[in-house]
């Protein structure tokens, strides 16, 4: 069901895949829409074919994590930065605009509150830009192809990329509903209700809006077990489905920004890597499936977890440290693997063991 632009659209990095796969707003005033069975709605999800559109969207998650200050992780260097990024998505809100005008245009707009990340794909050119460092990476990449750069660590995901990924997992282990009816974005939208069969989960249910009219996710929203309000959301706020201005997909480095090139045409098929990444190293497993699954990078395998910020953010457990949030934990065992998963830290302790 993924589209080619949604395959595009930058993902975060472990541990928010973990939040974003096994997870994330639906908002605004009621309305009475014709009924429809899951299986309509799930129909209409995986056959909807909007390739142009523009819309801005929020994220906020409520973790149980602290908010961090902005900027504070860019002065430890650019590691510091990467964690203290993927840190922001699981504490406090981000929001974003997104235009989309066929599978080789797209803009990605980043907003913080002192600094904005722009992600632009224009044809064969790729373009990665950072305001507060007045950074540019220029990408080629080879045309009509599908193999997409993903952007910098941290960059949240959009709406339609978190019901990708948690549709393409629904299966026996998750019970799949209608909810109310709603108004996101001011457009009219059922609500896709999965919940989690397993006990041995952080998740509590998901709910997922999905327009009335043409079937494309507009919202996200993910409960915890436990815990009252959303613990993790995305969702368009503003929505236009008309072509954005081809200007949109037009990029010039501002007088004086740092200008990296690289040229990825000659890649073996393969997904490019994201600007700016750390060298890949041993692939990770998964321990089970569904919603209690774990998932282990070996040791030596590139890990934010090895950065002070991150650090300070963990406690002394058996075995290693762990970070613990509503939705996810993540165990650093005292051999420098990772354990994460969205299930309690004495399932992580386990699967440690085996």
């Amino acid at each position: 069901m993924a589209r080619s632009w949604s395959r595009w659209v930058p993902a975060a990095a472990v541990p928010v895949v973990v939040v974003s796969a096994a997870l994330i707003s639906q908002a605004g005033a009621a309305t009475d829409l014709p009924d429809k069975s899951a299986a309509e709605l799930l129909a209409m999800v995986g056959e909807h074919s909007v390739e142009a559109f523009s819309g801005s969207f929020e994220q906020t998650a409520d973790l149980g994590l602290p908010q961090l200050p902005e900027g504070l992780s860019r002065a430890g260097g650019d590691d510091a930065a990467q964690v203290g990024d993927l840190l922001a998505l699981l504490s406090g809100s981000r929001s974003g605009r997104l235009y989309v005008g066929g599978p080789d245009q797209v803009r990605l707009q980043v907003m913080g509150q002192f600094d904005e990340q722009d992600v632009i794909r224009n044809g064969a050119d790729v373009w990665v830009y950072d305001s507060a460092e007045n950074a540019a990476t220029h990408l080629t990449v080879p045309e009509h192809d599908g193999a997409q750069p993903a952007g910098p660590a941290g960059t949240p995901p959009t709406p339609e990329e978190v019901a990708d990924h948690l549709l393409a997992a629904v299966e026996p282990s998750t019970e799949v509903t209608v909810g109310d009816d709603a108004t996101v974005a001011g457009r009219p939208a059922y609500e896709l209700v999965l919940t989690p069969r397993p006990d041995g989960t952080l998740v509590d249910s998901v709910a997922i809006a999905v327009d009335a009219e043409t079937g494309m996710p507009l919202g996200v929203t993910v409960r915890a077990r436990g815990q009252t309000d959303p613990a993790f959301e995305v969702a368009y706020t503003a929505l236009d489905l008309g072509a954005p201005d081809p200007g949109r997909f037009e990029f010039t480095a501002p007088s004086g920004a740092t200008v990296t090139e690289k040229d990825l045409t000659a890649h073996d098929g393969a997904a490019p890597p994201a600007a700016g990444a750390r060298p890949t190293g041993p692939a990770p497993t998964v321990l089970g499936s569904g919603w209690d699954a774990v998932v282990v990078l070996p040791a030596g395998a590139p890990s934010p977890t090895d950065e002070p910020l991150l650090d300070q953010l963990t406690t002394a457990v058996d075995g290693g440290r762990l970070l613990s949030t509503a939705l996810v934990n993540v165990l650093v065992t005292d051999d420098g693997r990772v354990l994460a998963g969205s299930v309690p830290p004495e399932r992580l302790q386990a699967a440690a063991t085996e």
